[in-house]
């Protein structure tokens, strides 16, 4: 194995072999399999301009990415990781900040560098590949068909899917069901604490891409069994169990 393909996380090599005999690939969308920020920055810009505040720049916005489209209006209201909007006032951003989304939805949005080589590569070697975002379904299937990677996925899983959404393992264990397998069967691929946060309590193993939002946060600091430069860098880390 050439170890410059992963990174080994805070799981113990010795709790972990690869490489890992899995069936079936979930993969985050916002910061894993599409680089989203430009296009909600630009949501977001409008939303404060029409509600007589400062724009924000492109990296600050970039951090409040991670936990969904309510959070990222929460912070760039609150200019704050931390603090809470008024009640009213977000409310009134929140349309404002979907309509405009959903206007920019694909203008500046592009799957990150050999996404699609990967999707190809794991179809190949036979494994069921599903996505699972917090983003709602309004938003998330115009986005995989405007970008070309609808077909690939035998599930897709929103934010709006379930009645709970990642860091609640509820949308793994669904996806577990609807294959037919048992957790530790499942890989997921993600970008942030959201993901790890579900896998661990779903029982699935977890990859981490750096590339991706995470809130701003160094995704080395996160519960991973893996830490891998692209999509594509996965393949060489798991097998098809059959």
């Amino acid at each position: 194995m050439n170890k410059n393909l992963y990174l080994c996380s805070n799981s113990s090599p010795a709790q972990i072999e690869f490489p890992l005999v899995v069936k079936v690939v979930m993969i985050d969308l916002d910061g894993t399999l599409l680089d989203t920020a430009g296009d909600l920055a630009v949501a977001a810009n409008i939303m404060l301009r029409e509600l007589g505040m400062a724009e924000l720049p492109l990296a600050t916005i970039q951090s409040y990415i991670g936990k969904g489209i309510q959070n990222l209006v929460k912070k760039s209201l609150a200019k704050s990781l931390d603090n809470e909007p008024d009640a009213e006032l977000l409310s009134q951003a929140m349309v404002i900040y979907e309509q405009e989304y959903a206007k920019n939805l694909c203008i500046n949005t592009r799957p990150y560098p050999r996404v699609v080589d990967g999707l190809i590569a794991m179809k190949e070697a036979g494994f069921q590949l599903g996505c699972i975002t917090n983003k709602s379904e309004a938003f998330t299937l115009p986005l995989l068909h405007a970008t070309r990677l609808l077909n690939y996925f035998d599930i897709i899983l929103s934010g709006d899917s379930l009645p709970k959404k990642k860091p609640d393992p509820m949308p793994l264990q669904h996806a577990c069901k609807f294959f037919g397998i048992l957790s530790h069967e499942m890989l997921l691929i993600g970008d942030s604490i959201n993901d790890t946060e579900a896998a661990r309590a779903a029982g699935c193993y977890i990859f981490c891409v750096p590339y991706g939002y995470n809130e701003g946060r160094d995704v080395l600091e996160l519960d991973c069994d893996a830490v891998i430069s692209s999509i594509y860098d996965a393949v060489n880390l798991i097998r098809r169990l059959t």
